[in-house]
């Protein structure tokens, strides 16, 4: 007999387990944090609380009072000066409408179509993990840099306004006085809820980054988006539409600031976060498991 009469044994199938999916994680997320651009978007980040807080002293050095009165958003400035964590919040306010989504929006439209206009995305599917776990590994990868990017906001502006600013108890939104600790603990809960509030960015990035084999396309797509609905968000005649789009509540945050607090617009921000985040991931693995690549 022959040795082509021989069958070769079967080559067995490497299956996926769970830490090669981690270790898929943890090199996507060395990948995105290493990259220059990533490192310029959380500088520029962690640069806007130190700018407001050099604004707010200088203003105040002369002992007037900074910004507004009120209550939430941007009217937390008017606080800075007798509490120095009120600088957290108003650097969150400060961000959340262009800086953050907007460094999303270039993490996220470039996950996929930059891994295709590199040329690398073709080996990384040779990869055992098929397309499904290779887009799911991209958005929590995602996901992952939207906490770490708020936290990096967050963390700038404690350190500053720890610097220029007294500590202490402080007031509420409602009125009432609550400790320090406690008003930390309201932050992080405050920072964790703006990173939430990306989550839904994330996922409309990633679809984009599906449809293009060009970064740079998919990134000016996903920013050019996200200014267009905060734009419309603004126009009064859209009030019916305008809680459907994922910006609307997106200082629904403050709320957190309320004692009791005021869960109903939080909630929904959430809610609708989570819903943003089913449909385009769904349709992001829709069009990416169907997609022939070439690249």
């Amino acid at each position: 007999m022959s040795r082509a009469d021989v069958a070769e044994p079967a080559q067995p199938v490497r299956p996926v387990s769970g830490l090669w999916t981690l270790g898929l994680l943890r090199n996507e997320l060395v990948t995105t944090f290493r990259r220059w651009r990533t490192l310029a978007l959380l500088a520029v980040l962690a640069a806007v609380p130190v700018l407001v807080g050099i604004a707010v002293k200088i203003e105040t050095g002369d002992g007037a009072s900074p910004g507004g009165g009120g209550g939430g958003g941007p009217a937390f400035i008017s606080q800075i000066t007798n509490n120095g964590l009120f600088l957290v919040f108003t650097a969150l306010a400060a961000t959340l409408p262009f800086f953050l989504p907007m460094a999303i929006g270039v993490v996220a439209g470039d996950a996929i179509a930059g891994e295709a206009g590199s040329g690398t995305l073709r080996y990384l599917l040779v990869a055992p993990a098929g397309r499904s776990r290779l887009l799911l590994t991209k958005y929590a990868a995602v996901v992952v840099f939207c906490l770490a990017a708020t936290l990096v906001v967050a963390v700038s502006a404690l350190t500053v306004g720890a610097l220029l600013f007294p500590l202490g108890d402080l007031t509420t939104i409602s009125g009432t006085r609550i400790g320090f600790a406690e008003g930390l603990g309201r932050a992080l809960l405050i920072a964790l809820a703006v990173a939430a509030s990306l989550i839904g960015v994330a996922a409309l990035g990633l679809f984009v980054s599906t449809m293009t084999g060009s970064g740079i396309a998919a990134m000016a797509t996903t920013v050019g988006l996200l200014i267009t609905v905060q734009i419309l968000d603004q126009i009064p005649q859209l009030h019916a539409l305008q809680p459907y789009f994922f910006s609307h509540y997106w200082l629904s945050f403050a709320d957190l600031m309320r004692e009791p607090v005021y869960w109903d617009d939080l909630t929904k921000n959430l809610g609708l976060q989570a819903l943003y985040a089913a449909v385009f991931g769904s349709a992001a693995w829709a069009r990416f498991t169907a997609k022939d690549i070439t690249a």
